[in-house]
């Protein structure tokens, strides 16, 4: 896994962490991660469970690190490098959870009342969930895209709208309640 030229450098985290900002140099990345990569490889391979995926997640990782190192002020690099790999690791799951499964219920025997394909009628109930997200308040219904149908993190959502995280978390929570509420009287509470 070793993809960029090593430096032997002894300089502390901090120092290196300074000079990347000033110069871009990806030697002097490349030294850095290199430093830690055991660690957010163990990081990877906790979250993802597989030797494959965890390395790819390493070169992901390593990747990102080239325009956020830049981008945030980071006072102890292990631990800041630490929290990315977990946050990476997080959102790849996340994303992937959301991926639609395709299941094939073909060979399902139920009779026809209480098969699910007869349970609900897809299309009106996206039509119904797009009423009720279009009755939220204009804030509301912002974070709630972003969140659940661009899979944005609190800090993501902050930063392209400029509101606070706090209030971000409470225009969610207030969001996805009043969206429950307006798609139980239409009788699709068995989505949410």
């Amino acid at each position: 896994m070793n993809f960029i030229k090593k430096i032997s450098s002894v300089e502390p985290d901090n120092v290196l962490v300074g000079q990347y900002k000033v110069s871009g140099n990806m030697d002097i990345l490349g030294e850095l991660y290199q430093r830690y990569m055991d660690l957010v490889y163990g990081v990877c391979l906790k979250y993802m469970k597989d030797p494959e995926e965890a390395k790819d997640c390493v070169l992901s990782i390593f990747e990102e690190l080239v325009s956020k190192l830049k981008k945030y002020p980071v006072e102890h690099f292990k631990a800041w490098l630490y929290q990315l790999a977990k946050n990476h690791c997080l959102m790849k799951l996340r994303k992937e959870k959301t991926r639609p499964v395709n299941i094939d219920l073909s060979n399902v025997h139920l009779p026809d009342n209480e098969h699910p394909m007869f349970e609900f009628n897809k299309e009106d109930n996206l039509k119904q969930m797009e009423y009720c997200l279009g009755q939220l308040a204009s804030s509301q219904r912002q974070v709630i895209e972003l969140f659940y149908l661009q899979s944005k993190c609190y800090k993501e959502i902050a930063q392209a709208t400029g509101m606070e995280d706090n209030l971000v978390r409470s225009f969610i929570q207030n969001g996805r309640r009043n969206l429950k509420i307006c798609m139980e009287k239409k009788g699709l509470e068995k989505l949410l």
